[in-house]
C-alpha cells in the first residue's frame, strides 16, 4: 500500500464533515488547478456506493472514481474498495495541532508509485487549504 498524511487545523467535525460531503467534495477534489470535480455523491454508510467525477476544466479529459464503502466510523475512520477492486484506508486523528489524515491505498499498474503517490498527496494537501479558508 501507499501512505499519505497530513494534518488539518480545523475541528474533527469539520474534516469529517467536509471530506465527506458532496457539496464539499467538489470544491477540494483534483490534483492540479487545471482538473476540477464537477459532480460528487455519497452515501456514507457501510455498503454505501459514492462516486465523483474528475474532469480537465478544458474538457479534453474525464473519469469517475467511485466505489464503495466497507467501513464507516463517524470522526474516525473510513475504508472503502474501488470499483477496481483497490482498498483503501483513511483514519482521522485529533492531536494538538488538529487533525491527521493517514490515507493509505493499493496502488494501481499503469503509473508509476511515485506518480501516484504525488496525485493523491496533491488532493490531500488541496483538502487542507480549503479546510482551513473555509
Amino acid at each position: 500500500m501507499i501512505t499519505i498524511k497530513n494534518t488539518v487545523n480545523a475541528s474533527l467535525d469539520k474534516v469529517w464533515n467536509f471530506w465527506n460531503t458532496p457539496e464539499h467534495i467538489t470544491k477540494w477534489s483534483f490534483a492540479s488547478p487545471d482538473w476540477h470535480t464537477p459532480y460528487a455523491e455519497a452515501d456514507l454508510r457501510e455498503g454505501g456506493k459514492f462516486k465523483s467525477t474528475m474532469a480537465a476544466k478544458d474538457g479534453s479529459m474525464s473519469f469517475d472514481f467511485g466505489g464503495e464503502f466497507t467501513l464507516v466510523k463517524p470522526n474516525e475512520a473510513l475504508s472503502y474498495v474501488l470499483g477496481d477492486g483497490r482498498k483503501v484506508e483513511i483514519t482521522f486523528t485529533e492531536t494538538a495541532d488538529g487533525v491527521e489524515i493517514i490515507e493509505s491505498f493499493d496502488p494501481e499498474t499503469q503509473n508509476p508509485e511515485e506518480m501516484q503517490r504525488a496525485g493523491w498527496q496533491a488532493i490531500l494537501d488541496n483538502f487542507k487549504s480549503y479546510v482551513e479558508a473555509n
